[in-house]
């Protein structure tokens, strides 16, 4: 292949999927920061210094990101968000050359354009923390196709150029770690394992150490999860967690009516547990069968369940269900459909005895516009904190976090019953959520109900000891009620758990001041 040539007969291909991103993600520019993105970037005051940069080596590609543009364009979202839509663009371009490389131009025109508009996806661009996905999948599915490459062309540069590529995906997010594995299944689909076999001990050194570091990490990101979602340790039952995910994110490809930030909803009936475990069988099958019948397939279905492997741990500490995991392995999915689409248009042709190639693209575009549009209309539900919030209600009623962050929208608007019912909703779903107690709290407060505020605080810092902000909540309550001593030792705890905040030590002295006079 000569990479001149090629880019020379596909450029039309080329601009008419990058019209497609455009189209699908142009109204979602100017959206504001939601969710993670507010103390991950708008509120995070280390941001702006260099020091961030290498405040943690294993996010060190995004750092240097997100300290880059907040000193060329400032905490603009759009500035953020256009860099999320370049790299799917930059995905969706990588998955029409590799296609194009391994198979044909029509099997990946077809893959790459319903890439480049599925709604699924959105997760993974629209939501500026939600890009990780996107950039890591990039660098990794740039290593997976410069490693190609350099096995045809002989080449050692574009080889080492393979590695570094995966050691940058590798920095963005751990679950690259899954790409030997998926180059170990392309070597086999191509029945070349056996002599290739030691190019991908590197690729596997380097998986591995980052395999040890995630281990590693599962403590700690157990804390983490224990301490941001107030869930008690747990163990998943793989045999209920995998049929679940799999056929969920299998039903959100092929109709994605159902998109939200929280699929909470995880409770079924035995008819539909024994559904999605069938659906699982089936595809396993799949997988097994088309080993034998169909190389390409057995790779694009081995893809899809590889790229998801990270997240199917029984610790309980990703998400069962999440959009943005699926990011990468959506293109497997999509794969197959047009690989099965096209062997179907060619028996179609030889049936009817003429080349209807018109059919082929007819047929994609009744595919694309439907999902473009349910992208556009999905980009408007991550406008702004509000519309989101609104949005996963009519999808994750069992969500407590929806529920908390629902009760700051309507304290937001001045609707303090609602706010307090649905602070209250959070707590009956999670009674452990200590931060919606710390704000079921400042919402009784609001109300004038001090007393069920004091009540609300101090569960809320029995629940968590580091909500230094309840134990500062708490001070104030008992300095308006001019019970200073009371009001002192609860600032004391605030500043025990927050010693750099000179406004809480300012405070402490206007009450010693007050305890002190006569």
């Amino acid at each position: 292949m000569n990479l001149k040539t090629w880019f020379k007969e596909n450029y039309p291909y080329l601009a008419v999927l990058s019209l497609l991103v455009l189209v699908a993600y142009i109204n979602s520019i100017n959206n504001d920061f939601v969710a993670d993105d507010v103390p991950g970037i708008l509120k995070n005051p280390e941001i702006t210094k260099a020091g961030y940069i290498f405040s943690d080596p294993l996010k060190l590609v995004k750092n240097i990101l997100y300290f880059t543009i907040v000193k060329l364009f400032g905490r603009l979202p759009a500035a953020f968000r256009i860099s999320n839509i370049l790299l799917h663009l930059g995905n969706v371009w990588l998955i029409f050359f590799l296609i194009s490389y391994l198979l044909d131009r029509k099997t990946a025109l077809f893959t790459a354009s319903i890439f480049a508009v599925h709604p699924i996806l959105t997760e993974a661009v629209t939501w500026i923390s939600g890009g990780q996905y996107a950039r890591y999948s990039f660098f990794l599915l740039l290593a997976l196709t410069l490693y190609t490459i350099s096995d045809e062309k002989r080449s050692q540069s574009l080889y080492w150029v393979a590695i570094a590529s995966f050691v940058l995906a590798l920095l963005i997010s751990e679950k690259a770690m899954v790409l030997p594995f998926l180059l170990s299944v392309l070597e086999l689909a191509g029945q070349s394992l056996r002599k290739n076999w030691k190019r991908l001990i590197p690729f596997f050194a380097l998986g591995g150490v980052w395999t040890l570091i995630f281990v590693g990490k599962i403590g700690q990101r157990i804390a983490d999860v224990q301490t941001r979602y107030y869930q008690p340790p747990q163990t998943i039952n793989p045999l209920l967690q995998i049929p679940v995910a799999i056929s969920s994110y299998l039903k959100l490809i092929f109709w994605p009516k159902d998109l939200t930030l929280y699929h909470s909803e995880m409770s079924f009936s035995i008819t539909e547990f024994y559904l999605m475990t069938a659906i699982l069988i089936i595809f396993l099958g799949l997988v097994v069968y088309a080993y034998r019948k169909s190389k390409p397939v057995f790779f694009f279905l081995s893809f899809f369940l590889i790229s998801l492997l990270p997240v199917l741990t029984p610790f309980g500490i990703s998400w069962i269900v999440a959009e943005r995991y699926v990011y990468l392995g959506t293109i497997g999915i999509l794969a197959v459909m047009a690989i099965t689409f096209k062997k179907l248009s060619e028996k179609t042709a030889h049936y009817l005895k003429h080349d209807r190639t018109d059919l082929f693209y007819v047929t994609l575009c009744l595919i694309i516009l439907p999902l473009t549009v349910r992208t556009i209309v999905r980009n408007q539900d991550w406008k702004n904190q509000d519309t989101l919030w609104l949005a996963a209600a009519k999808t994750s009623p069992s969500s407590p976090q929806n529920h908390n962050n629902l009760g700051d929208l309507y304290g937001r608007r001045g609707d303090l019953e609602r706010s307090a019912k649905e602070f209250q909703k959070a707590i009956e779903l999670n009674p452990n959520y200590a931060d919606a107690y710390h704000n079921l709290g400042n919402t009784y407060q609001q109300m004038g109900k001090i007393d069920e505020a004091i009540a609300s605080y101090k569960k809320a810092f029995e629940l968590n000891p580091e909500l230094w902000q309840s134990c500062q909540n708490l001070a104030a309550i008992y300095f308006e009620r001019q019970e200073f001593e009371l009001a002192k030792e609860w600032m004391e705890k605030a500043i025990a758990r927050n010693p750099q905040n000179p406004n809480l030590r300012y405070n402490l002295e206007i009450i010693k001041t007050k305890l002190s006079a006569p």
